[in-house]
């Protein structure tokens, strides 16, 4: 005989492997520290190359005048505001980064302990088809 609600639940169950599922076991194969660990120093090498293409095309962009006051400046003091922002820029871009992918990987962890007792359920099903 077919069991609707388990058809039911296998459909559902099925459903979540071909969307979210993939994405989330990948994530649940992780601890929670080495995911987010991991995913913030992309996030950081990403926020380096970010800021070098701006700073890059802020230079470029007036690059005559650039050039005429680079004897003007003090370097000393440039190069620590650059390296200001830089640290600004690559530390706000990392906290949310973490914000992120803590939130990320807590949602995975929770979608896939719901599939996890989903499974359970479906084999409980199964057990007392068996018992019949």
């Amino acid at each position: 005989m077919l069991n609707e609600e388990r058809i039911k639940l296998m459909t559902q169950m099925a459903s979540y492997e071909d969307n979210d599922g993939k994405k989330n076991v990948a994530i649940g194969s992780y601890f929670r520290g080495d995911y987010i660990s991991l995913q913030v120093m992309k996030a950081v090498i990403s926020a380096t190359m970010a800021f070098g293409i701006i700073c890059a095309m802020y230079v470029f962009y007036d690059f005559e005048t650039f050039m005429q006051n680079i004897y003007k400046i003090d370097l000393l003091v440039f190069g620590k505001k650059i390296l200001l922002l830089y640290v600004i820029f690559v530390a706000v871009y990392a906290l949310l980064s973490y914000i992120i992918y803590a939130y990320r990987y807590n949602k995975a962890r929770a979608s896939l302990k719901r599939y996890y007792n989903h499974l359970k359920e479906l084999s409980a099903m199964y057990g007392q088809e068996g018992k019949k």
